[in-house]
């Protein structure tokens, strides 16, 4: 029967152990579903069908978009935004278990577009800390836009140069509706966002080797 003493000295060596065991930088984050937050979100995750790079499913079926809170909290800010607009938000991706950005890293090869899991903190979508987002209409319908998903080509930059005002238009109001609900964007997918203050999701020893080229909003619509 252990005495009062003996237990005293168990929670004491749980609490060393806790104290001077390396942190798993691989360890899932806290998640909700995007559609629990705010449920007129549209989700079509294009890695749970063929529709993609690889042109197979890499989720799960029944596999849900998830993101950390805070990230979920945020796109419900967006999409209060764009509602006023006739407009909504359409999920692509967001969180990323590491076996499957593994395998789209083995596909492509190309750091410009996918990152490498095995380099720093790997792709910011496995930490629940980045989502792919595009529009869709009052009907939740898909509307027209640069390029679409994982479209590895100029067409897909972040700053559009196409003579279609209507695209920019779409594109701009995506960007800045996500702007103001604390996203940056990325150089080379206009559809890829990332909490702005995302390196406080990740483990203090991450922080250091963790790098993300940010994107602000600067036009007006």
């Amino acid at each position: 029967m252990a005495t009062p003493r003996n237990n005293i000295w168990c929670w004491a060596l749980v609490a060393l152990a806790a104290i001077f065991m390396p942190s798993n930088a691989n360890a899932e984050p806290p998640l909700v579903d995007i559609q629990s937050v705010d449920p007129t979100i549209v989700v079509d995750l294009r890695y749970a069908g063929d529709n993609n790079l690889l042109k197979r499913p890499l989720y799960h079926q029944g596999m849900r978009a998830l993101a950390r809170p805070e990230v979920a909290a945020a796109l419900s800010k967006a999409q209060t935004t764009l509602r006023r607009y006739q407009y909504g938000l359409k999920i692509w991706d967001a969180y990323r278990p590491v076996g499957v950005q593994t395998k789209l890293w083995q596909a492509s090869r190309n750091s410009d577009y996918v990152a490498n899991p095995e380099v720093g903190v790997g792709s910011l979508h496995s930490w629940g800390i980045a989502v792919d987002a595009t529009l869709v209409d009052s009907w939740n319908r898909p509307v027209t836009m640069p390029s679409d998903f994982d479209d590895f080509t100029p067409a897909a930059m972040w700053r559009y140069t196409g003579r279609s005002f209507q695209v920019l238009g779409h594109v701009r109001l995506l960007q800045w509706a996500m702007h103001r609900a604390g996203f940056w964007g990325m150089r080379t997918e206009w559809w890829h966002f990332t909490i702005a203050d995302w390196k406080k999701f990740l483990p203090i020893e991450a922080r250091q080797s963790a790098h993300v080229q940010g994107t602000h909003w600067t036009g007006k619509l």
